[in-house]
């Protein structure tokens, strides 16, 4: 089924997409965005209303769309929700690791919860889905760092930076073990996104004077959306970046140029 005319400026029909984490926020914007450009999408994520939700929202674009409860800090999970998800798709084409365990704090359970779901997710993800990968033209990775990957970690976000950083440079690393393959692997750095729901939304709620200041650093003004990330991501996969593999976009309105 081709894409409907309108917003989404890329094509992806006959496209299979795993997008990890795509319940809400950046990760719905992303499968929405594959769905409305003609790609058949699967999501998961543990919430299982959410998931539902937005599986009838990317099914309203007349594309095959599949949702699964997945815990993705445990490894057969992931293995069966991709082995499921390529049964269904008909294979992979594409793969999104969004998740974040979001580790925010000094204790092990932070660093753990950033290793095992940010990190180690896309990593088993990754291994799951590259059989897959192998059969496909236009096999790629997209990974979900953050700008925190580029600076030092404050206020218990050590963490989250130390662990995004790490996933950035995984994709280095990955993409080329895996461009012999022709698979490229690539990653984006959102800024400070809001959505409902999200980090931002309950800090302009709870600590306006913290979501004043981080609004002050953002040059354009304003918080990110999560259709502005997904739009990066869908770039990355298409065949607009064919020659692109092993970089991490910063989407941001340019909060990493203040540091």
């Amino acid at each position: 089924m081709a894409r409907r005319a309108g917003s989404i400026p890329f094509d992806f029909s006959g496209y299979r997409v795993l997008v990890a984490g795509g319940s809400r926020g950046i990760g719905r914007s992303i499968a929405l965005g594959f769905a409305q450009a003609g790609a058949a999408v699967s999501i998961c994520a543990r919430g299982a209303a959410a998931l539902e939700q937005t599986r009838l929202e990317m099914a309203a674009h007349d594309v095959v769309a599949h949702a699964q409860c997945c815990d993705l800090a445990d490894p057969e999970a992931i293995q069966a929700w991709v082995t499921e998800a390529a049964g269904v798709l008909g294979g992979i084409d594409v793969l999104v690791n969004n998740a974040s365990g979001y580790g925010f704090g000094e204790g092990d359970e932070a660093w753990l919860a950033g290793f095992q779901v940010d990190l180690m997710a896309a990593v088993r993800a990754s291994r799951a889905a590259l059989v897959h990968l192998q059969q496909s033209a236009h096999a790629c990775i997209v990974h979900t760092s953050s700008i925190a990957a580029f600076h030092p970690g404050a206020g218990g976000a050590a963490a989250y930076a130390a662990v995004k950083a790490a996933l950035s440079q995984y994709t280095t690393s990955q993409a080329l073990a895996l461009a012999g393959q022709r698979i490229r692997v690539n990653a984006i750095a959102p800024g400070s996104t809001e959505f409902p729901g999200g980090l931002w939304d309950q800090c302009r709620k709870k600590d306006p004077a913290r979501y004043a200041e981080v609004l002050a650093k953002i040059p354009f003004g304003r918080y990110g959306t999560p259709e502005e990330i997904a739009h990066a991501a869908l770039f990355l996969a298409s065949p607009w970046a064919g020659w692109i593999t092993g970089q991490t976009l910063v989407v941001d309105g340019g909060q990493l140029l203040h540091g």
